[in-house]
């Protein structure tokens, strides 16, 4: 794994105008169900931050991307779990792993929506969260917000730690982290406002 993952950076490297495409996939295949869990799209995108940390990517673009494909990744597999609920009663997966979806429930039952933006932060479950709350029948609309508004989050957030590593690798300007660094704070700061208004407002 450790040296396909370094053959995949080394070609993006050499192939900057694909790496668009490698952010969005990875970003895509990690929010799926049952595919996240055996994907490494974290470690691929703090490989992407290294490179943009290294004056090779773009952040914005690559940020857009990796927005993009987590947006999208967490929407099919709340559609799966939402349209095609008897599924998770057939796949071999969840019979050979039925904690997972236990405790992807269990996830989605104690924090209700916030679940869909803390569950793209928690390891195992993460590309568990959409799918149970399409299972459990969480309107669409709140979905649909709590999925956009973390996914802006997380792609910067997973890019920032790489981004570190890159700049003191080639001695860059650390400034160029300020502002990726504050747009992630002041989302998270404006998420939680969100939330607490439309607790606020039942």
């Amino acid at each position: 794994m450790t040296e396909w993952f370094h053959q995949l950076l080394s070609w993006i490297q050499q192939n900057p105008d694909y790496a668009g495409i490698v952010i969005f996939s990875m970003a895509l295949a990690e929010s799926l169900a049952i595919v996240g869990v055996l994907i490494p799209g974290v470690v691929i995108l703090f490989g992407a931050g290294t490179l943009i940390g290294a004056g090779i990517l773009d952040f914005w673009s690559s940020c857009l991307w990796a927005i993009a494909g987590a947006i999208i990744g967490d929407g099919l597999s709340f559609w799966l779990g939402h349209r095609f609920e008897y599924l998770t009663q057939r796949w071999k997966w969840f019979k050979l792993h039925p904690d997972h979806l236990e405790k992807g429930i269990a996830f989605f039952e104690k924090y209700g929506d916030l679940s869909v933006a803390l569950g793209r932060f928690f390891g195992p479950i993460r590309a568990v969260v959409p799918l149970v709350a399409g299972l459990l029948h969480m309107s669409p609309k709140r979905f649909y917000i709590a999925n956009v508004l973390s996914a802006i989050v997380w792609a910067p957030a997973y890019l920032l730690p790489g981004m570190l590593a890159g700049t003191i690798t080639t001695s860059q300007d650390y400034t160029k982290l300020l502002i990726p660094a504050g747009a992630v704070l002041l989302i998270i700061i404006g998420w939680f406002i969100f939330h607490k208004a439309t607790h606020i407002g039942k």
